[in-house]
């Protein structure tokens, strides 16, 4: 009884990590990437499961802990990205203070510090994380208007067709930049895959807005 109970409030713990994360990422990260936001909050579900399953959990709550504790002070002390960036790692969770880092420096308009978190997450795990950091990247260049390099990221995203990872966002993103590189029929072309396959999801209602709003135009 005092073991399955003991298990209860390590659960718990988590779950208040949970709720702090969802916090941060509503209040500060939807301010630049609403998309992004909500893939993290995705994340940090899957990450829960995972999570209270592990043998280790109270070692990878206190390194949880400690990253989304630093996280949610960066909005008042800009200076805690240092000791945010000292959080990082490659191991399976401390990747995920490289995330954090990045999105804070997007959220700055600092790209290239951002590009410089991202570019700490290895290869070698192809998990959801990773597949979070080349999703950032991807914005990253589309927001300095590097649409080429944008759409080379998502594309081998797409490829590789990571099966934890939400490719209706991935996919609007690459329509996205073929409508502003004025590519309509391309952008079209995407936005209807993404209403037709995935027609329960918030990508797909925007991508129906989207055809109905460039088939207007024509």
């Amino acid at each position: 009884m005092k073991k399955k109970f003991k298990k209860r409030l390590k659960g718990d713990e988590f779950i208040t990590i949970v709720k702090k994360s969802i916090h941060f990422i509503q209040t500060h990260a939807k301010q630049f990437l609403y998309g992004i936001a909500g893939l993290l909050v995705i994340f940090l579900i899957f990450l829960g499961i995972k999570y209270i399953q592990s043998k280790n959990i109270k070692k990878e709550s206190l390194i949880l802990g400690n990253i989304i504790h630093v996280t949610e002070e960066l909005q008042d002390n800009p200076e805690k990205l240092a000791e945010l960036e000292e959080l990082g790692g490659t191991g399976k969770f401390t990747r995920l203070a490289y995330i954090n880092a990045a999105v804070f420096s997007i959220e700055k308009s600092d790209f290239d510090k951002a590009m410089a978190f991202l570019e700490k997450i290895p290869e070698s795990r192809k998990d959801i994380i990773y597949y979070q950091g080349q999703h950032l990247k991807a914005q990253i260049h589309s927001m300095k208007k590097e649409y080429d390099k944008a759409l080379e990221i998502y594309q081998k995203i797409e490829e590789e067709d990571p099966a934890d990872y939400a490719l209706d966002a991935v996919m609007f993103n690459m329509a996205e930049i073929y409508e502003e590189k004025g590519e309509i029929e391309q952008a079209l072309m995407i936005y209807n895959i993404i209403k037709d396959d995935f027609p329960q999801t918030y990508y797909g209602y925007e991508a129906t807005q989207a055809v109905q709003k460039l088939e207007d135009k024509k």
